[in-house]
């Protein structure tokens, strides 16, 4: 991938060398890039991505059906031969959409099946969004949809998938809500004060809770906290995770208990995402016999 350039430099190349640079944006339809060299200066990455959704939004249908059926199913043949672009490859690949058991294939494929047949284009989701059981639940969801209604939202997702993809090839991008943050805080309040040294474990789920992806293992610092925020730099994903607190070993280290049987041993907290770009603190208050938790700031 190459590194991200400035808008300036945007501004200020050539045009073939524009085109180059943002061609990959929009799945194969370089065109897009195309279409809005001649539109430059712009004055800000936000300017560029309105520009080139005002030009794929104002698409005859034809032409819009021709860009929608550029996209890659999910999890479909193309994933798991690598018949995608590099964008596509690294945002499928996040949910190993493109290594697929026979099982969870056949559904992905009958999935794809069903919506191709009802709508007459591959079903679209920002994957960068979700989890893999949030995809699968926005599937089924979707497909009960009209034509029309799955028309804009595939529009609507075309948006998110090419923010992010420009958010990563423009630097100081300066772009709005591409990136959640998750962070949590423990505080001993047996003492009054943060836990430091509590190790703690989170975990993406399943929505059956079934499946679980070790995401972050981690100690709490001299604040209860962790250097650096738990997931940030990207969306959240849509979906169900667990943080687990060890809080029993915690406990019996700083000398507040000595049995091996503690009466608060891990403590789970298991909680949802559901706004990717959102800001999520989840904080956990604990003593040897008693905890909380919330959603904080």
């Amino acid at each position: 991938m190459r590194a991200p350039i400035t808008i300036d430099a945007l501004n200020s190349c050539d045009a073939a060398t524009f085109v180059s640079l943002m061609g990959e944006v929009f799945e194969h339809a370089q065109w897009v890039a195309q279409a809005v060299v001649a539109d430059r200066p712009f004055a800000s990455a936000e300017a560029l991505h309105a520009a080139m959704m005002t030009k794929v939004e104002a698409l005859p249908e034809p032409e819009l059906l021709k860009l929608l059926a550029g996209h890659p199913e999910l999890g479909g043949a193309d994933a798991r031969s690598g018949k995608m672009t590099a964008d596509s490859v690294r945002e499928q690949g996040k949910l190993s959409l493109n290594s697929l058991d026979q099982a969870q294939a056949l559904r992905w494929d009958a999935l794809n099946a069903t919506y191709i047949e009802r709508f007459g284009f591959p079903f679209i989701i920002c994957v960068s969004r979700h989890t893999r059981s949030s995809v699968l639940r926005n599937f089924e969801k979707r497909l009960i949809n009209d034509r029309s209604a799955e028309l804009a939202q595939a529009v609507t997702e075309i948006g998110r998938i090419t923010r992010l993809r420009l958010a990563a090839k423009i630097a100081e991008h300066g772009l709005l809500r591409v990136n959640g943050a998750l962070s949590t805080h423990v505080l001993d309040t047996s003492k009054g004060c943060p836990a430091e040294g509590m190790r703690f474990t989170l975990h993406e789920l399943s929505d059956d809770e079934s499946v679980r992806r070790l995401i972050v293992d981690a100690v709490t610092d001299s604040r209860g906290r962790t250097p650096k925020q738990l997931i940030s730099g990207e969306p959240l994903r849509i979906g169900l995770y667990e943080l687990r607190f060890h809080v029993g070993e915690y406990f019996r280290r700083v000398g507040a208990i000595q049995s091996d049987r503690p009466f608060l041993d891990i403590v789970p907290v298991l909680f949802n995402i559901e706004d990717p770009e959102g800001n999520y603190h989840v904080p956990l208050t604990v003593t040897p016999w008693a905890y909380s938790t919330y959603r904080g700031q």
